[in-house]
Formats: structure tokens, C-alpha cells, sequence
């Protein structure tokens, strides 16, 4: 746990003091640091976290830099004393960013490249890491508190951080130029349906099909770019689920933030060291429909596990959902195929359509827009198949209009007139829209 702190002063700290310049403050905080560890058991910390024990913690912080140093003015010792603090319990030089709700994205490329998004837009921050030894003992803190491991054996890995935000990791020998890290942010308070509103992801005439199709029970799938806020809009849409049903969800890196009391979650494992006990989405599946399900969320298809969803969606557990990565609503049908077969599944491609349009309702589109912005493009009705095609119709879309002075896409959204085919199973599971909801027309003028 202990390590030398990294090597340049971090956002929003101010460091433009005379004493700063005058003395090395990088070189104060290793030495406190170092202080520090030898004065505790740090290995106890995973079992001790908790306020009290940082309260505790810092007391020894704040005596050792009056000892050290007790020319330092206030700002300089509060700025070392949370620096000290967050190489200890937290994620070292991450933590001002992941504290930073305006930052929805974190990617490092080695210790000295760190780029974030912000409100739709990439730009390079000031935090950076001490060198590459650093960075991999922040990767190895996060991935081990949730029974992770990432080695030179097995250089990959996906996980998440305490507050859901999801992870992937890659190190040297795969990553040329140093530790690679990104993070997908997904804070403690998920962006509700009344936010996605006033961002204009969406309409309210769109809000009140999807909620129609959710209480109905449609299976839906949600589809869309990496970012393009599928995981986000997932959550959204949990919220329609009557709280009465049991929903079981299956991820690879558990990131959902479902809104139901009664939500059991399961995560896959990957193999240990000698390539035995993983776990896969599959398996899980399989072990869900066990389990007495009402509905099955799995977080993202990407591989043979799709097709149980599918055998899931068309074997009574009705009002199930998942996201797939594809670019609109009939590459998601081409996208769905492909990992089937991937997984050495032999069907013929009649069948495996058969058994998509047979099982899936809607298809929500989800993309991000050149700028930044991230719209539902699509709502989608899967009809049938005739011949070797499946049949599709689009209910709404989102119609681009062109670019803004800033570079951001803007559009109107539109009602295409089609009147989906599954009105009556909505109103016979008590949902009511109005006679007009469908109609021709540009919604939000």
C-alpha cells in the first residue's frame, strides 16, 4: 500500500505560495508518507476503512507535518494532508477526478497522459501519476478490493470502483508505453428520467411508449456506441418495473443501479492462475432461469450468452432486457448473429432470426452525436419475418439537423406515423396512450 505520491501538483489544489516554490513538496509528502507507514499496520486498513479511521489517521498526518515542516501555511498543509490521506485509503492522484462529478470519462495512457470528457468533450488534465510503478499500484488497489487481479499472466481486466463506476485495465507487456486505464463513470446518483428530459435525449412522447412497453412486459433491447449512454438509459427504463417483480441481473462488471427492492445481482468471474473456476455470462443464464425470475437484465450481450437471452425472452420471462453494441436498430439483428456464431454455436442464420424476432419487441437506439450530445435516434418495433428477413419499423426517430457554432449536432425528433402492432398487449396489461401519441408529426415544437 505504501509508494511514493506522484510528481506534479493536481487540479483544483493551488500551489503558487513562496514556501512552495521554496521547498519540494512532492518530496515532504514521500517522506510523511513513508513516516506514516511505518508508524501503522496498513495491512489492517481493508478490514478497518471508515471515517473514523481516516479521522484517526489524519491526527498522525497533521502531527507528522508539524514536526516536519511547521513553516507550511494553510492551504499547502491542508492540500499534503489530503494527498497523504488519499494514497493511503484511496486511489492516489484518481481521486480529485473521480470526485469531480463534471468528469463522466477517465482514459490514462501511461503515467504522464491522463484525458478526460467533460460535458461532451475530451480534454488532457493536469493529474498525472509519479512513474509507471505508480500507476500499477492504483490499477492492482481498485482490481484487488473486488477480487480481481491484473499481472504480467494476465494483463487484462475488467472491474468496477466502489461507486459503480466501471473499469478496464491493460499493463505492460500489452500496453507499449506504460499502464493503460479507463474508467466509465457512474456516480452514486444515476441521471434520472427527468434529467435525460431536460438534455433532450429524448421526448416526453417517447418517455410515455417506453414506460407503456416496460409495464407491459416487451423485451427490449438497448443499442448503441461505446458511450453512447446505453448503461445510463438502461437504468432509466428500470424505473418503470413494478417493484413487486423479481428482477435478476447478470454483468461482467455489475454497474447497474436498478430502482427495485427485490433485484438479485450476479456477476461473472473470470479464471484463476491455472485457468480453472471462471464463470461466464452463460452460465449465469442458465443458473437465472432457475431462480424463479419475473424478468432478466443482462448488462451487455457480447457473446454466446445471447442466445439464452433470446430462449429466456421467448420461454415466459417476458420483460426482460439487455444492450448490445451496434450502431443502429437492424446492425444490432447482424450484431446479435455474429456472437452467437462466435461462440461456436451451429444454427442456420433462418433460425437464429426466427428466434430474435420472435423473442424482441423494441429496439432502443442510443447514440452519441458528433459534439457530444446523446440522443435516442431510434425507437424501433421487431415485427416479424417474412422469408429470410426480419421485418422492422421505426416509431420515432431523431432526425439531424446539423452542426452548432460550438461543433455540437442538433435535430428535431419525429413521429413516423406507424402505429406499433403491439397496442392491444399493451392495453391488455392495463397501459393506456393516447389516440394521437402515434401521429405524424415533429414532437417538442
Amino acid at each position: 500500500m505504501a509508494g511514493p505520491a506522484y510528481a506534479a501538483p493536481r487540479t483544483g489544489r493551488p500551489a503558487d505560495s513562496q514556501s512552495m516554490q521554496n521547498t519540494s513538496f512532492e518530496d515532504l509528502k514521500t517522506l510523511i508518507h513513508g513516516k506514516l507507514v511505518d508508524k501503522l499496520d496498513l495491512s489492517r486498513l481493508g478490514d478497518l476503512e471508515g471515517d473514523t479511521l481516516r479521522r484517526e489517521i489524519r491526527l498522525v498526518v497533521e502531527h507528522l507535518c508539524d514536526t516536519e515542516n511547521p513553516l507550511l501555511n494553510r492551504s499547502e498543509r491542508e492540500r499534503l494532508i489530503e494527498e497523504v490521506l488519499d494514497e493511503t485509503f484511496g486511489f492516489g492522484p484518481l481521486e480529485i477526478l473521480l470526485k469531480d462529478p463534471t468528469v463522466s470519462d477517465i482514459m490514462i495512457n501511461g503515467p504522464k497522459k491522463v484525458f478526460v470528457e467533460k460535458r461532451g468533450r475530451i480534454v488532457r488534465s493536469e493529474v498525472v501519476f509519479r512513474d509507471n510503478q505508480h500507476l500499477l499500484q492504483i490499477i492492482d488497489r481498485i482490481v484487488s478490493k473486488v477480487g480481481r487481479r491484473i499481472d504480467e499472466t494476465s494483463p487484462m481486466v475488467d472491474a468496477r470502483l466502489p461507486d459503480g463506476s466501471r473499469l478496464n485495465a491493460v499493463i505492460p507487456p500489452l500496453a507499449i508505453d506504460g499502464p493503460s486505464l479507463s474508467i466509465r463513470r457512474f456516480g452514486a446518483n444515476p441521471l434520472s428520467l427527468e434529467d435525460l428530459l431536460k438534455f433532450g435525449a429524448f421526448t416526453p412522447e417517447m418517455v410515455m411508449l417506453l414506460e407503456g412497453a416496460i409495464k407491459a412486459r416487451l423485451n427490449i433491447i438497448v443499442s448503441g456506441g461505446t458511450g453512447s449512454g446505453k448503461t445510463t438509459l438502461l437504468n432509466t427504463l428500470s424505473s418503470f418495473i413494478q417493484h413487486d417483480h423479481r428482477v435478476i441481473t447478470i454483468e461482467d462488471a455489475a454497474e447497474l443501479q436498478l430502482q427495485q427492492d427485490h433485484v438479485l445481482r450476479l456477476e461473472t468471474r473470470p479464471s484463476n492462475i491455472e485457468g480453472k473456476g471462471a464463470v461466464t455470462a452463460t452460465d449465469l443464464v442458465k443458473n437465472a432461469l432457475r431462480m424463479r425470475p419475473d424478468r432478466i437484465i443482462i448488462g451487455e450481450c457480447r457473446g454466446p450468452e445471447t442466445l439464452d437471452m433470446l430462449q429466456a425472452m421467448n420461454t415466459g420471462h417476458e420483460g426482460s432486457l439487455t444492450t448490445i453494441h451496434a450502431n443502429a436498430p437492424r446492425d444490432a439483428v447482424a450484431r446479435m448473429e455474429t456472437m452467437i456464431m462466435m461462440g461456436g454455436i451451429e444454427l442456420p442464420l433462418k433460425a437464429l432470426r426466427q428466434q430474435f424476432a420472435a423473442a424482441v419487441h423494441l429496439i432502443i437506439q442510443s447514440n452519441r452525436l458528433q459534439g457530444g450530445p446523446r440522443k435516442i435516434t431510434h425507437i424501433t418495433e421487431v415485427l416479424n419475418m417474412e422469408q429470410d428477413t426480419v421485418i422492422m419499423q421505426d416509431i420515432f426517430l431523431f432526425v439531424q439537423d446539423g452542426i452548432d457554432e460550438n461543433g455540437r449536432a442538433h435535430g428535431h425528433f419525429e413521429a413516423t406515423g406507424v402505429r406499433p402492432s403491439f397496442m392491444q398487449r399493451l392495453e391488455q396489461g392495463g397501459v393506456r396512450l393516447p389516440a394521437n401519441l402515434f401521429a405524424a408529426r415533429t414532437l417538442g415544437r
